[in-house]
């Protein structure tokens, strides 16, 4: 499972030298990861109404070239690891070829309590 998004890093996303600041790769992220749900059929904001939520448990990011104030990127979402309450994402961030940074995350299904609980499987939970 994979999408690819594209983004046009804004003004208020970057640093006094211009550059994206780091801090903004994780939310880029986070779009990539909605955006594939979105394009599996899914809202993020209807699982959050009916008390589906998912919280990210680990992230990591390597850095390998900078992005600037109206770059156009291309971010790269695949799944690459799914378990009953887990999901195992991994990132490639580019500009053109240019790799700007990878990253992965793992988020957990969580109920409105907080507590972990099965992904239903009509957002792809493998079978029980």
């Amino acid at each position: 499972m994979q999408h690819v998004i594209t983004i046009r890093v804004r003004y208020p996303e970057v640093d006094g030298m211009g550059y994206l600041h780091h801090s903004r790769f994780l939310q880029y992220f986070e779009m990539g990861r909605v955006e594939l749900l979105r394009s599996l059929g899914h809202s993020y904001a209807d699982l959050e109404r009916e008390g589906v939520f998912f919280v990210v448990v680990k992230a990591a990011i390597n850095f390998r070239a900078p992005a600037r104030y109206d770059d156009e990127l291309t971010l790269i979402t695949r799944v690459v690891k799914q378990t009953h309450v887990r999901f195992d994402h991994a990132y490639e961030l580019k500009r053109g070829e240019t790799l700007l940074a990878e990253g992965t995350t793992t988020i957990a299904c969580v109920g409105r309590d907080g507590q972990v609980r099965q992904i239903p499987e009509s957002i792809g939970a493998p079978p029980a």
